[in-house]
């Protein structure tokens, strides 16, 4: 029964799915906490990047494109020091493939990043997060979002 466990839980599908939801977890900035505290997060997005992230959303324009892996954690810093809140929240995973060292998550979220001044995104989307296993184990290379339907 271990072995079964083991099995399932380094599976390549469970990976994935755990390497998302850290994804998430990540992003997620609680309101009221200290910009160092947050800042603490890049080291988390720094493990899940690779070099290279492609973003493509319809409503932030400043955040689609192939992005460094510096660009992203720079881009991550400012929000952390500008953002009242994030949340990332899994509403459900809607499908997993794998293709040998790719993968691709499908899932949606409900998200939500409030500025001081104004909400870059709130409600109910569709995602995708590309991952390619590297030496190191498993990095984004792609996501995209769309508002759910």
């Amino acid at each position: 029964m271990i072995a079964a466990f083991a099995v399932w839980w380094f599976s390549p599908v469970q990976v994935v799915k755990r390497r998302s939801l850290t994804l998430l977890r990540t992003l997620t900035l609680s309101p009221g906490s200290s910009n160092t505290s947050r800042q603490l997060g890049t080291y988390s997005l720094n493990a899940l990047l690779a070099s290279e992230v492609e973003l493509e959303n319809p409503t932030i324009k400043e955040a689609n494109g192939l992005f460094e892996r510096s660009e992203m954690e720079s881009a991550f810093q400012w929000l952390c020091g500008q953002a009242k809140q994030s949340q990332f929240q899994l509403e459900k995973f809607n499908a997993v493939n794998i293709d040998g060292n790719r993968a691709k998550v499908q899932l949606t979220i409900t998200g939500l990043v409030e500025l001081q001044s104004y909400r870059m995104a709130d409600g109910k989307y569709d995602s995708v997060f590309e991952w390619v296993k590297e030496k190191d184990g498993w990095r984004l290379t792609r996501a995209t979002w769309v508002e759910a339907k």
